[in-house]
Formats: structure tokens, sequence, C-alpha cells
């Protein structure tokens, strides 16, 4: 059996459902950043509380936008059934960007309460000093605005080609979005790199790490890829996904979603193993405030819970095809990653002498309230061109993936 055009159309009960989806996501969003918001003045918050709590929903849900955009222009770059089935949805997530990106001020405006290195005692510091070519707050704002017109940029760009190809069916867009996506995956690499350091490593302000921006941006990609992931199993209800999607197509997702598990965990016990073998008192501070005073306990469940336990469940051929299976993992890796973002932020903020646990209801609120945001841009961004790419050359092939002619 092959597809045939008619089932190309997007089914208008689809489009009534993502249209309620992004309502619904959108409401449940305002409400936990109204109350991330009022935390500042509620028990158990605080500026300082509020803006550590606000870095780790920002950051696990900005990633997971500027991570669509970077596997869009892998898709671009290296074809695959795998990509042109969620392209679109590589899109919708990119177009996040245009909002998530401002989600940067709030740190730029307050950041003496929450970066150290921009108050006048980090600023007088020795070691600060002796960085001040690259630390200092004139440039990190220019950064910051970098940061932001590439990923804003290569977004609006990509898309618009993307539309066009669908409207001209031309090869030879099809031969620039390609063009256009090589330099921009070496781009994003080195640019998100330089935003990772900017916001979440010098948050600990002598500590450093030559692969931070790797782990970083796979950890993004990981979130990304289960988002769409499980969207994908919602999707598959309704034309064109009921009849274009084959269990080959998610055994594909499957194992990328595999390799990204299987990679977060090697950049971690990479970056450990090197900390431990050198044993540099500036390096080690990281772990001993991740490994004592409880949260020990959450390193655990990082190691269990976002290794050992997907690992398990996703190393099965049958498990990656079922796609209820992998809906229910897809979701349960965001969580155990808003985890992972909450491990990189609240530890800076403790003593290494004496570190002490901490978690903040805002800690909770705050990934919700950004999640909400972020599904509901994603809801309203998706039905606003052909859930599939109608100009992409491998279109038939892709759809005919795994199919028996």
């Amino acid at each position: 059996m092959t597809t045939t055009e008619h089932s190309y159309a997007t089914a208008p009960q689809l489009a009534e459902t993502l249209k309620r989806n992004s309502s619904i996501a959108g409401f449940i969003g305002l409400i936990f950043l109204g109350l991330t918001v009022a935390g500042i003045f509620l028990p158990g918050g605080g500026m300082e509380q509020f803006l550590r709590s606000y870095l780790i929903g920002f950051w696990l849900w900005f990633g997971a936008g500027a991570a669509c955009l970077l596997i869009l222009m892998t898709q671009f770059l290296s074809g695959g059934a795998w990509g042109i089935i969620i392209r679109r949805q590589c899109e919708a997530g990119a177009k996040t960007l245009y909002v998530m990106c401002f989600g940067f001020l709030p740190l730029l405006i307050f950041s003496k309460q929450i970066y150290w290195w921009t108050t006048p005692e980090g600023t007088a510091d020795k070691v600060i000093q002796a960085k001040n070519l690259y630390l200092n707050f004139p440039f990190w704002t220019v950064r910051t605005v970098i940061y932001s017109l590439f990923l804003i940029g290569m977004t609006r760009l990509l898309t618009s080609l993307s539309k066009k190809e669908d409207e001209t069916k031309s090869t030879a867009v099809s031969a620039l979005l390609e063009k256009i996506s090589a330099p921009g995956v070496l781009a994003f690499f080195i640019l998100m790199t330089f935003c990772s350091v900017d916001y979440l490593m010098t948050l600990e302000h002598y500590w450093y790490s030559t692969i931070y921006g790797f782990m970083m941006i796979i950890g993004w990609v990981l979130t990304a890829l289960a988002v769409i992931i499980a969207n994908t199993t919602l999707l598959q209800k309704e034309e064109p996904f009921r009849h274009g999607l084959t269990s080959k197509h998610y055994h594909d997702l499957g194992k990328l979603l595999f390799a990204m598990v299987m990679m977060w965990a090697y950049l971690n016990f990479s970056q450990m193993i090197i900390t431990w073998s050198g044993n540099l008192p500036t390096e080690i501070v990281w772990y001993i405030k991740r490994w004592n005073g409880g949260w020990g306990w959450v390193a655990l469940i990082l190691l269990f819970g976002h290794f050992v336990l997907p690992f398990l469940l996703l190393i099965s051929q049958p498990a990656k095809k079922s796609p209820a299976f992998i809906r229910v993992v897809a979701v349960y890796l965001v969580i155990v990653h808003a985890v992972d973002v909450y491990s990189l932020v609240e530890p800076n903020f403790t003593s290494w002498q004496a570190p002490k646990f901490a978690l903040s209801w805002l800690d909770i609120a705050s990934p919700i309230g950004f999640g909400g945001l972020w599904l509901a841009l994603f809801f309203r961004n998706l039905p606003s061109m052909p859930l599939l790419p109608l100009g992409a050359p491998d279109l038939k092939k892709a759809l005919n993936h795994g199919r028996s002619h």
C-alpha cells in the first residue's frame, strides 16, 4: 500500500483540536507563570528565588525551541523519512523563539540578584577581573542580542523558504535550504555554547567545563524530540498522519530519542571522569555541591531516571514502534530532564563547604508555566501551514517508509 494525494490534507477536526490544545496550554501556562511571578512576594519565594526558578523554567523551554531549529537544519542537511514527518512540528517549535528570546530580559535586568560576577563584589574579584574581557555586562548584553537575532533570523529564513518550497515545488529551493543549514548548524553550536556559558555556567563563577555547551544542546534536543514524538502520537489520530505514519517512522524517532539519552549520559560521564581525574579545587566544587547535603539523591534520580530506565525502556525494537508506549516514555523524559535543569541551577546557590538541599515550589511552578506558554505557541503555530511539507522532494518516499509495495 502506498500513500496518495488525498491523504495530504489536514483534517478539520485536527485543526480544531490543535486550536483547543493551544487555549488549554495557554491557560495553564498563564496561571503557573502568574504564580511564579507572585512568588516574589509569597512565602518560600523572594526575588532571588524567583529568578533562580525562572531560569530553570525558561532554560528548559527556550532550549526546546532552539533544539527544534537545530533538528530542522539537520533534517534539511541529511534528509530522511523521520525528518519529513516531523518537519512542520520542528518549524512550529522553532517559531516559539519569536517570543521565548524575550525571556532573557528579566535575567539581564535583575542580573545582580542571580549572577554574582555582575555585582560590585564580583567585579572587584581578581579572578573575574582576569576574565573581564569576556565577563562584562555590556558585552554580555551584546552577545545575548546576537544569540536572539541568529535564532529568530534563521527560523524566519528557513520557514519562509520552506513555505516557498511548498508553493513552487522547486528543487532549487530545497537545495538552498540545504546550503543555508550547513553553516547554520555550525553557527548554532558555537553561539549556543557561548549562551550556555553566559547563562548557566557562570552561576558557578570560577568553575568551567569544555563540553558544557554540548551537554546543554543535547539536553535541549532530547526535550524537543520527546515533545515532538508525544505530539506525533496524538496527530496520528487524524489525517494526514493517520494515513501517513507507519511503525517504521516511530522506530526511527525512537532510535533518535535513544541516541540522545545515550549521548546525554556519555557527555555527563565524560565531564565527571575528567573532573575527578584532574581533582582541581576550582573544578571539583561543582560536584561537591551536587553529591552532598541531600543533593546526592538528585544525582541518583538522574543516573537511574535519566539514563538507566530510559535506556532499558527504549532498547527494545517493538517498544519503539508502539505509539502508546513511546508517548509515555517521551512525556517522562521531558519531566526528568526538568529535574536535570533544576540540578544545573539550584546547587550553585549553596555553599560547597556545607551543601544543603533546597527545593522551592517555584522550581515546580516555573517549568509548568513556561511549558504551558511554549505549548500554546507550538499548537498555535502548527496549523499555519500544511502539516506535511508538500514541496519536499522526498515526501512520497518518506510517507511510504516501511510500507510493503
